[in-house]
């Protein structure tokens, strides 16, 4: 029976992620403190791994209690933390000293900054792709790929690439449902350039995007929909989430059906 093997948020857009025991569902189907806030520059943008690679070398641990980011420098022994609220003005500051750029720190508590905003719901991925992908990469562990693809949900118990069974034809859903939470899979995942570099250091792997391509036509499953691959650097699930399923939390364990 396939399980959710792991949960992941991300409390700060494009920064490290929080492994959780549970989550709650918001209203918009965000995963509630996924990435609820997210560093932007004066012109509103994300200061993001798409655009800054500067974000890879940011390492940050979160303190939902304390309601309190403590931040350091990938490589240096100094770690900043600062209170969400009471330091805001402060976090901003050293954001901005470090990106070498004026920052601030938004905040949508309901929605978050999901990736895609048609399909905000959790990201789902299953851990025997994730161990499959990382096989076609000397020297990327199963780890450092998990880090790579940013996932929220990692379901186990199920074969490769198991997950690609929770898209159907463009303008359909597949519904699942994941212990009290009524999913709906919308679509692969596009990737962008952020899975191409070490997530630690920010180094480019040789050829990545195209060796990545090349292998997922290979493997498709037989039986998955061709109609929604315009390319083939697409991996993971977009999902959306049933209005009734509000307020409900999903849990490690949980079954997948």
């Amino acid at each position: 029976m396939p399980y959710i093997a792991s949960i992941f948020i991300y409390p700060i857009k494009s920064l490290d992620a929080v492994a959780v025991t549970q989550a709650t569902v918001l209203a918009s189907g965000a995963l509630e403190g996924d990435r609820e806030f997210a560093i932007v520059d004066a012109q509103g943008r994300f200061v993001n791994g798409k655009r800054n690679a500067k974000v890879h070398l940011l390492r940050s641990t979160w303190d939902a209690t304390a309601k309190a980011v403590s931040l350091q420098i990938q490589g240096t022994e100094e770690k900043q933390t600062f209170h969400l609220e009471e330091e805001l003005t402060e976090l901003e500051a050293w954001l901005s000293e470090y990106f070498g750029l004026t920052v601030q720190l938004a905040r949508n508590s309901l929605l978050g900054f999901p990736d895609d905003p048609i399909a905000s719901g959790p990201t789902v991925i299953s851990t025997a792709t994730l161990e499959t992908i990382a096989s076609w990469f000397p020297g990327i562990s199963v780890d450092e790929m998990r880090l790579r693809l940013r996932a929220n949900i990692e379901i186990g118990g199920v074969p490769p690439f198991w997950e690609d069974r929770l898209f159907a034809n463009a303008e359909e859903v597949v519904r699942f449902q994941v212990g009290e939470v009524m999913l709906e899979g919308i679509n692969p995942c596009q990737r962008c350039v952020v899975p191409t570099r070490n997530p630690l250091s920010g180094e480019t792997y040789p050829n990545f995007q195209k060796v990545f391509s090349e292998k997922r036509r290979e493997t498709l499953p037989s039986w998955v929909n061709l109609s929604r691959f315009n390319h083939f650097y697409r991996l993971s699930v977009n999902t959306k989430v049933s209005p009734s399923s509000a307020g409900k939390v999903l849990h490690i364990q949980d079954e997948v059906g």
